[in-house]
């Protein structure tokens, strides 16, 4: 098939868009319209497009998914964690795509109570998705959070446990989330801005009533922060809470005395960021302020809140990244990161133990795990490596012994994590930066540019992308690909400092910084620029877009998915979601220093007449995140300007947002087809 002229040709309906003096004409504006029959009649044809052009690999990604597929254990369940005398399970049954979610009381032995059955919830819906499972305190109720359109709006109902009755009420474009008072009949929830869907309200519902006799409780009107309500560990307090990009403020109430008036914690001041947890008589409160850029915990009466009254606990290291605490009766469990790698510090609150957790090499995630039981001495964390699969382990903090109650089984005869090997190595960035790389591949790799190399990224948000075990992975490990993180900046991989050299002004830094990573594994042999892909989504397929913009010549092949590439038009439209709670992250182009800025690495705004790499690119028609206009203007404009003759594929998911299927095993022909796009390229078909 002759590619330049079968792909489908959008049409040009020229937009002027003007901002600060500056005009631009936008050909392809017209597809931000999912209600228009012309819109859906092209992402159609691109659809249709894209399975021509990929027909000889259709059963190559069967055989892939089955093959992902055959590593999972299908009946498969959660480690049990107990929570006001039950114990709670996740599990899932053979040739099923969605969770059971059950409990026992008191003993794992007792009969099971089924809570839901998503696979019967889900029937008649093409996606399906439930959350904020919320039990109340007398466990007799449950609130949880119900999506079957893939937008992320959530209708919040309750069903009695003890009757199997689901309550009338549907409280609609919500989280899913909330939050039971301590008298089992008052629940506050948040609800969600129609149009742009911020988290904006917070509510009280009283059981019984009506939904039109809500009480708003709390309305954020900043339009750059979200709003949260959530109850502390301790069962003591209601919190509410605001965050943006840079600040947080929290509002308190006793979880007693549900209908009181909420009381700000501490009043928000731009750059502060601070978390609370209550134990005994203390707040103790992870924060930012005196310039403790990688924070550091102090603690207040919880009678008096001002700043002036706050002590430190664990002060200010530039060394160490304090990411989160959790409190036990005796112990205090703080979850560290230094020179990139996870600590977790286990301190005695008495004083008489203070030790970290023993982990031996440079590429694994340590995560502290579901610990709702306050009072207990077992720490519930979990541990896997690049080459090690995922194990849930209960640790005594007191006799410093642990069980691994869960090591995640990869259901595979030629599957041993002894034929695979892992690395940590340092790339030079332009401006002397040491930029690390977390490495997989199997043993016996030769450093002789033939190596075909799979280099992933995100790059935002401090959002860290922990070396982490996949058995999905193994399809193209086994296939002889090199599997790299680039940990580049504007992720917090280390510190907070690492975060801030890669936003606002400073964005750049993590797009070179991905292009320096690729250009050091091309000159240290693992591989060349034949054989090298890169592969992003989201904020990372905004990475994918600027990286094929600058240095298309280092890539053969690109993934980019649900990429953010209209940068420019989406934060000027403070009506999408998201928007405004973001300029603090990439800047507010109605201010002409940050237009400027952005406009000049946007990847829609410079594409320019050039060769580019091979490109898949995915999104969703119901998409909140990224709206899927944004990389079908971006295909449509990549058709017209660029000068080879190179796959250039756009495949929407006509029926999914931002997440993608919703089904446990939908999300591997997803894979499947982004896996077999990289390895057609290679020659690779078996």
């Amino acid at each position: 098939m002759d590619i330049e002229t079968q792909y489908p040709i959008a049409e040009k309906k020229a937009t002027h868009l003007e901002k600060h003096g500056d005009v631009r004409i936008d050909n392809y504006f017209w597809l931000n319209d999912r209600d228009n029959p012309k819109v859906i009649d092209y992402l159609q044809q691109e659809n249709n497009f894209n399975d021509v052009i990929t027909a000889h690999t259709k059963d190559f990604q069967k055989n892939l998914f089955e093959e992902m597929k055959s590593r999972i254990k299908e009946d498969d369940e959660s480690v049990p964690y107990k929570l006001n005398q039950y114990w709670y399970i996740t599990r899932y049954e053979k040739g099923k795509d969605y969770p059971i979610y059950s409990r026992k009381k008191e003993t794992l032995d007792a009969p099971e109570e089924i809570l839901f059955d998503c696979n019967k919830e889900a029937v008649g819906h093409s996606y399906y998705k439930m959350g904020g499972l919320n039990v109340s305190p007398d466990n007799t109720l449950i609130a949880f959070g119900v999506d079957t359109v893939s937008r992320r709006k959530y209708t919040i109902r309750i069903k009695n446990l003890i009757t199997g009755e689901v309550y009338p009420e549907a409280i609609e474009t919500t989280t899913g989330g909330s939050t039971w008072a301590a008298d089992s009949k008052t629940l506050f929830y948040t609800k969600k801005d129609e149009e742009t869907l911020r988290s904006h309200k917070i509510y009280r519902h009283s059981l019984g009533t009506d939904i039109s006799e809500d009480v708003e409780v709390y309305h954020e009107t900043d339009d750059t922060y979200n709003t949260f309500v959530y109850k502390t560990k301790s069962k003591k307090y209601l919190v509410i809470g605001s965050s943006s990009t840079l600040t947080t403020e929290y509002r308190i109430v006793k979880a007693d005395n549900p209908t009181g008036d909420f009381k700000v914690f501490l009043e928000r001041q731009r750059g502060h960021e601070y978390s609370i947890a209550h134990y005994k008589d203390h707040f103790y409160i992870l924060t930012n302020t005196d310039g403790a850029k990688n924070f550091k915990l102090m603690k207040t009466s919880d009678k008096n809140t001002v700043r002036e009254s706050w002590v430190d606990v664990i002060p200010h290291r530039t060394d160490v990244l304090v990411e989160d605490i959790d409190i036990f009766k005796d112990y205090l469990v703080v979850s560290e990161r230094s020179n990139g790698l996870n600590k977790i510090n286990i301190k005695k609150w008495d004083g008489t133990a203070d030790y970290y957790l023993p982990f031996d090499n440079e590429t694994y995630t340590a995560d502290v795990g579901t610990n709702p039981d306050f009072d207990t001495c077992i720490l519930r964390y979990s541990y896997n490596s690049l080459t090690t699969p995922n194990s849930v382990i209960d640790f005594n903090m007191e006799t410093k012994e642990k069980v691994v109650k869960k090591e995640q089984e990869v259901l595979s005869t030629t599957f041993d994590k002894n034929n695979y090997a892992s690395e940590r190595i340092w790339a030079t960035a332009d401006d002397g930066t040491e930029i690390p790389i977390s490495l997989v591949y199997k043993k016996g790799m030769k450093k002789d540019k033939t190596n075909p190399l799979l280099q992933y990224a995100y790059g935002s948000y401090g959002s860290t992308i922990d070396p982490y075990f996949s058995s999905i992975r193994l399809s193209l490990l086994d296939r002889g690909f090199i599997y790299a993180i680039a940990h580049v900046r504007g992720g917090e991989y280390l510190g907070r400092p690492w975060y801030e050299d890669g936003k606002l002004f400073k964005k750049k830094n993590t797009f070179t910084d991905f292009i320096d990573c690729s250009k050091f594994l091309i000159q240290e042999g693992y591989t060349s620029s034949d054989h090298l892909y890169a592969m992003g989504g989201s904020a990372g397929g905004l990475l994918m877009g600027v990286i094929v913009n600058m240095s298309p010549e280092l890539y053969n092949g690109v993934v980019a998915a649900v990429p953010f590439v209209d940068v420019v038009t989406t934060m000027l439209d403070d009506s999408i979601p998201l928007t405004t709670g973001e300029y603090d992250e990439w800047g507010n182009p109605n201010k002409k220093e940050y237009y400027d800025y952005m406009k000049s690495y946007s990847p829609y705004d410079n594409v320019v007449a050039q060769e580019y790499p091979n490109m898949l690119v995915t999104t969703g028609l119901h998409d909140s995140q990224v709206q899927y206009w944004e990389p079908a203007k971006w295909v449509a404009k990549l058709r017209e300007l660029k000068t080879d003759t190179n796959k250039l594929l756009l495949h929407t998911n006509m029926e999914a947002g931002h997440g993608g299927a919703s089904g446990r095993f939908e999300v591997l022909k997803e894979v499947a087809e982004e896996y077999a796009f990289l390895l057609d390229l290679e020659g690779i078909n078996n």
